[in-house]
Order: structure tokens, then sequence, then C-alpha cells
């Protein structure tokens, strides 16, 4: 039930670093919902879903493997509930457009298991749903798999970047500098998909790993970044 009769405490409560509110935040945060990796509380999650009806904001969530890391009956359920709440399925290139601010649902799958990702597209189309793909490892993708990337874009999901090789990005500076970051693993992994059709907008860090430097660096190249629950930054660094 959304908190509409208790707003003072609903508001005490509100998570923001996990939602969107329209404004010119550029790191973005989500949660991680992979049911077969870890507890995930689906009261807490429709708890948010609610929060982002009564704050106007964009509830952020992510996945990995549908059917390996989390169970497809929940995306299932999930987007089923996001429905009924009227929110509305937001891909982070919609957060480029802040001129018309709506309460939704930012879910996202990151990493390259295209072939699990193509298994829930009827999952997707029967709740009219749009998410974002954070792909890595892009470049060493077969013919086969590109097609399939390819496929859920015409799908009219969101294809964003997430590395070449999946790096940790504050070990790799530490060891290699920020330059090195760029150049061998972030810059990389825009380009080859924009070379291939796909506007670039976001940057998922792999493992939600960031640092100020980090933050700073790749929001000269794109418009937003996205990090985890875990690793968000504090607000006045967002």
């Amino acid at each position: 039930m959304i908190c509409a009769t208790a707003l003072a405490a609903c508001s005490a409560d509100f998570d923001d670093a996990l939602y969107f509110r329209w404004d010119d935040r550029r790191v973005l945060c989500s949660q991680v919902i992979d049911d077969r990796n870890y507890l995930v509380d689906m009261h807490r999650l429709v708890d948010r879903m609610d929060q982002a009806v009564l704050h106007h904001a964009v509830y952020n969530i992510y996945a990995h493997v549908p059917g390996l890391t989390i169970d497809v009956a929940m995306i299932d359920r999930l987007l089923a509930r996001a429905e009924r709440r009227h929110l509305s399925f937001v891909t982070y290139r919609d957060m480029l457009d802040v001129s018309a601010p709506r309460p939704g649902l930012a879910l996202s799958f990151d990493d390259d298991a295209v072939d699990a990702w193509l298994s829930i597209r009827d999952v997707l189309q029967s709740h009219h749903a749009r998410v974002t793909f954070f792909v890595t490892r892009y470049a060493m993708m077969t013919p086969e798999h590109r097609a399939g990337v390819k496929q859920l874009a015409e799908d009219g999901h969101d294809i964003e970047a997430h590395g070449v090789s999946h790096l940790d990005a504050p070990d790799y500076v530490a060891a290699h500098g920020i330059d090195a970051y760029l150049s061998d693993e972030a810059l990389p992994s825009i380009s080859v998909l924009e070379a291939d059709g796909y506007p670039v907008s976001t940057f998922a860090y792999p493992f939600g790993a960031r640092s100020a430097q980090t933050d700073q660096a790749l929001l000269e190249h794109v418009a937003l970044v996205r990090a985890t629950a875990g690793t968000c930054p504090p607000p006045a660094d967002r």
C-alpha cells in the first residue's frame, strides 16, 4: 500500500540514493535483485516502488542472468507490480530528458548473457517493459550474440556500456593510472557499441567499483555513470 497517509514517515525513510529525481544528478545508484545469489525482500522492493510513486522518482534495480542469478518468475512479478502502480519503465537514456518527470522503474541487466536476455523477451513484452542492458566484452562477442543485442535494441531496449573486460575501476587505476583505465577498459567499450549504432549515454561500473576520480574522468565522455547501492557516493558527490 502506498503510504500517502503517513507522508512524513515515508519521506524520512526515503532512500534517495536508489532513486533518480529528474534532476542534474549524474552518478546514479542501483540495487541488485539477483534473488538466487542474495536474499531479496520482495516486500521491501514493493515498498520502494510505492515510494517512487509518492516521490515522483525512478527506482533503480539491476540483475544479471535470467534463469541463473535471478528467477524469471521474480522478473515477471516485479514488472507486474510496477504496472499495477502505473510506474513508467524508464531506461537510462530516458533519464537524460528531465523535461517529463514521472514515477518509474529502471530495470537493467549487466554483463554479456545475451542468450539468457533473449529468453525473457516475451516476459518483457507482455508487460510493455523497456529495460537497459549494460554490455561488457562486446568486442569479443560472436556475430550471433551481436545479432542478439541488436534484436534487444530493436525491441526498444537501451544498450549501454559496461567495460571491455569487466575490470574493477579503482584497482586498475591504482595499478596503471586513470588514463590507462579510460583507454584500456572504459572508452573502447563505449566506442565499439557506438560503432554498431548504439549511442551510449551511460557507463555502469563493473562490480559497482568507482571513485570520485573515475566519476570525474568518465563524465567527460558520457552523461551518466551507474554505481551500486554499496558503492554509492554521498549526496554531495552525486
